[in-house]
């Protein structure tokens, strides 16, 4: 109701995506935004936070953090709604990217491919890596907390010297310089002409497009599609058996909850949006690299489920946009202070940064002596540091501290 928009007259009403009007449109406005973000239009020129988000610099890194949203989103349905601590979401990307590789790339001396169309090996790159996860499930029964975590932990590296054999070589390319993954083309088939040409500069609708912004708006709409779809899981009979036993697995189990099978699930569908993700992500560079898929990927997921926030839908789209976008932020304003000269950017560019010496936080010289760390270091230190504040003062990480904000607005000026 327009007077009393928190009164629910009937159960669906509440258990909506968006149960209020006011949600509804911020949530369309906020869409329509992020789709009209690459072009240079009036009603995004005039928002300088987000416009030059839209830059072609900034358009790539955008792209990366939905390929990295659809895996987080992944990754939530077993940790964070599940409870299944998982080590190994990297290792299960790199098996949707080298299944993808498989049916999607053209085969040559060295290496194996079968040039199917989007349609085929986007998917069997999710399936192949729900048939790993389906096989590692029954470990997960009987493992928990941290003995889970090694283990999926192991399969990052079992994933690492899979690359090194032969076969590895044959689907993966030679270590260190992969082989080139196939294009987001959308083909019926192997025709040479493609239904939808997202490889290349062209136009669409009202809009002339180049190849960049094609990838973007695909990925937006893969990303879209995958968190309703994760949204609505948590929803249903199967998100509330996961939550069941994540809060207390014996009390569920007692309950008539099946342990194995929803975990077998969870297993399976996280697997299946790291799988496409990995696929998207391989297809994004142009290339797939093996070395790509390692542990430092896998801590990146755990950063963005953290700082996001575990167990809801908002929570690793937030983090994934923190986790890829503010390392690339504090790149630019080391850049900006360098080229700063004089005034108050001219002094904190000679306080923070410096150039091989002793002085300042931030070296910017190749090689960093003494206690200065380089950018990408210092980007490391903050991921950790991070990890640990969130977890010691706020557990729901950016989406907590937005509902405390949320409802402190709600009950002022009431203290309860």
């Amino acid at each position: 109701m327009l007077g009393r928009p928190r009164l629910y007259t009937a159960y669906r009403q509440e258990a909506q995506i968006l149960p209020t009007w006011t949600q509804k449109v911020v949530f369309a406005l906020f869409v329509v935004m992020l789709f009209l973000l690459p072009f240079d239009l009036p009603v995004i020129s005039h928002i300088p936070v987000v416009r030059f988000l839209g830059d072609s610099d900034w358009l790539l890194i955008m792209a990366r953090m939905l390929v990295f949203a659809i895996a987080a989103l992944g990754l939530n349905l077993l940790s964070g709604v599940g409870g299944q601590v998982s080590l190994g979401h990297a290792f299960f990307m790199g098996v949707g990217a080298c299944a993808g590789v498989y049916l999607g790339g053209t085969s040559g001396e060295t290496t194996w491919g079968h040039a199917l169309p989007i349609w085929i090996w986007l998917p069997g790159a999710g399936i192949a890596a729900a048939l790993v996860g389906v096989a590692v499930s029954p470990v997960a029964v009987r493992l928990r907390g941290l003995y889970l975590a090694i283990v999926t932990l192991g399969l990052v590296f079992l994933g690492i010297h899979f690359g090194n054999t032969s076969w590895g070589r044959k689907i993966a390319g030679a270590p260190g310089l992969g082989r080139e993954f196939p294009e987001l083309d959308v083909r019926l088939w192997k025709e040479e002409k493609p239904l939808l040409n997202v490889s290349d500069d062209g136009h669409w609708l009202w809009f002339d497009v180049t190849d960049l912004q094609k990838r973007y708006l695909f990925l937006l709409v893969l990303t879209i599609v995958f968190a309703v779809v994760a949204k609505n899981l948590t929803r249903t009979r199967t998100g509330r058996a996961l939550q069941a036993i994540r809060d207390r697995d014996i009390a569920a189990e007692v309950m008539g909850v099946a342990e194995f099978r929803y975990k077998l699930i969870a297993f399976a569908v996280s697997s299946f949006f790291a799988g496409v993700s990995g696929a998207l992500f391989a297809a994004l560079l142009q290339r797939l690299l093996a070395n790509e898929f390692n542990l430092f990927l896998s801590v990146e997921f755990i950063a963005i489920l953290l700082i996001g926030g575990a167990g809801t839908t908002a929570g690793p789209l937030i983090g994934s946009f923190f986790v890829v976008m503010v390392p690339e932020f504090v790149k630019a304003f080391t850049s900006w202070l360098e080229d700063a000269d004089g005034g108050v950017a001219g002094l904190v560019s000679r306080i923070v940064l410096t150039e091989g010496g002793d002085f300042g936080l931030i070296n910017t010289a190749i090689q960093t002596p003494g206690w200065t760390l380089s950018v990408d270091a210092w980007n490391i230190v903050l991921f950790g540091a991070l990890i640990v504040v969130f977890l010691i003062a706020e557990p729901l990480g950016i989406f907590g501290i937005w509902v405390r904000i949320r409802n402190y607005w709600k009950r002022w000026p009431f203290s309860y």
